[in-house]
């Protein structure tokens, strides 16, 4: 049965692209902490021996018609060593709160943004050593995650992430189409991606990702179907597929015409089976190539090299034990998680940024959310769910000593009453189906709790 042929139920409908969910709880669920905790105190009982560190560079070149990242556009009068400067700050403050009490070791590490790549290459050293000298990640011997884009990606820079150990480079190209690229407000011509991918296998960084888009105005089975190939053609070892989403306070969503509630009732129905149809062709495409589906958007060639055989393979910077360097970075520990305060609109990034790199005392945590002990089990299981996977009932009863199926029975069954989950499933194993992978984006946010609904929205987008 077909996806197509599958929504074909009596149940009530439902919009399959609610959200992306990639960290739960959101951070429009964030706050304020009155009581600013010493991060010292947080990281006390914490496990040190397998910690992830993730360093945010919130600056881009230009900002696409569809970003809501944490980001602003260029770097003027030095801000790019202003940062770097308060980044050191911050990093010398985060590992003087780790102690030494236990050893302290990182098992992984991501540079993301924003463009890390518009560091220039001396820069990039210098990030590479506050990730190794400050925090003492050996960025040699483990896996090193950045991401960059079309126009950053030159030959200098990518020498010094391949010389301190880059072992994955993830490519923003989205369309190779050069008219889809201009109707998702992202400058850029096929030449100038073509040239970017070839600096990159030059560079022989083992992994290279492709992001690509579907759901593009003007996009058609056949325009989607070039931009697959172009990026087949460069053999990546790993491919991701993002729906489009036009967000608030976006460029694509400052250039939405006003409608009427009718109309935009109708063209939303259509652009959502749009979506599902180009979803389904990218993923038929992919598997009939030699491509596994990691998830709903991860797609991994079969004989690429595995990273990590332990947690979430999504990079979605989400496990406990997250390290975030950053102005728009989260760090995780059990019981808190944290950042700095989150914007979409430039003005307010703007003095977001600023005001981090006037920041001197890094030593408490400013803005977060608490997780108690049900919030980690929803996590847990929206987190495993969302991987084809799926979740071993065994490692759930072993981490919280109670079975999935008795916490969230209602939502649980409303999935399976949806199709959502496979029947056929090995026994002790909850698994999406494929139509559920198709829903991933309806099926995350219906886990959500309705304290974290509430302070989504509750939050005032800035």
């Amino acid at each position: 049965m077909t996806i197509s042929t599958a929504r074909a139920t009596a149940l009530p409908a439902v919009r399959p692209y609610e959200s992306y969910v990639y960290a739960y709880p959101h951070k429009t669920a964030y706050r304020p902490l009155p009581d600013r905790p010493a991060l010292r105190e947080l990281w006390a009982a914490e496990p040190k021996d397998a910690l992830s560190l993730y360093l945010h560079i919130p600056f881009c070149e230009v900002r696409c018609g569809f970003c809501n990242l944490f980001t602003r556009i260029g770097a003027p009068e030095e801000l790019t060593t202003r940062y770097l400067d308060a980044l050191d700050r911050q990093a010398v403050a985060v590992r003087d709160a780790l102690g030494d009490a236990a050893p302290v070791r990182f098992a992984a590490a991501a540079f993301g943004g924003g463009t890390p790549t518009f560091l220039t290459a001396d820069e990039l050293e210098r990030l590479c050593d506050i990730a190794e000298k400050r925090m003492g990640a050996d960025l040699l011997a483990v896996p090193l995650s950045v991401e960059t884009s079309p126009s950053t990606a030159t030959a200098d820079r990518l020498a010094v992430l391949a010389g301190r150990g880059t072992t994955r480079v993830s490519i923003g190209v989205q369309s190779f189409v050069d008219e889809e690229a201009r109707a998702a407000v992202r400058p850029q011509r096929r030449a100038e991606v073509e040239a970017a991918l070839g600096r990159i296998r030059d560079a022989r960084i083992p992994v290279l990702n492709i992001d690509l888009i579907y759901g593009i105005d003007g996009q058609t089975e056949r325009t989607w179907l070039t931009s697959l190939d172009a990026a087949l053609a460069w053999r990546p070892e790993e491919l991701y597929l993002y729906p489009l989403y036009v967000r608030p306070l976006t460029g694509l969503h400052r250039l939405g015409a006003a409608a009427g509630p009718e109309t935009e009732a109708l063209e939303q129905a259509a652009w959502d089976e749009q979506r599902l149809r180009l979803y389904e062709v990218g993923r038929d495409h992919l598997l009939a190539r030699g491509y596994e589906q990691v998830s709903m958007r991860m797609f991994r060639r079969a004989d690429a090299p595995r990273e990590s055989q332990d947690g979430p393979e999504d990079y979605a910077c989400q496990t406990d034990g997250m390290i975030g360097l950053g102005c728009g970075a989260r760090s995780y520990t059990a019981a808190l998680h944290y950042s700095f305060d989150y914007a979409v609109d430039m003005r307010e990034i703007r003095s977001i940024i600023d005001g981090f790199t006037a920041t001197e005392d890094f030593s408490r945590a400013e803005v977060g959310r608490y997780v108690d002990a049900a919030e980690a089990r929803r996590r847990h299981l929206l987190q495993s769910l969302l991987q084809a996977a799926g979740l071993p009932l065994d490692d759930y009863r072993a981490r919280f000593g109670t079975d999935p199926r008795e916490d969230f029975p209602g939502e649980l069954e409303r999935f399976a009453d949806r199709g959502w989950l496979d029947a056929q499933a090995p026994e002790g194993l909850l698994r999406l189906s494929p139509l559920g992978l198709a829903h991933s984006d309806a099926l995350g946010p219906a886990l959500f709790s309705p304290g974290v609904r509430a302070a989504m929205a509750a939050y005032e987008r800035k």
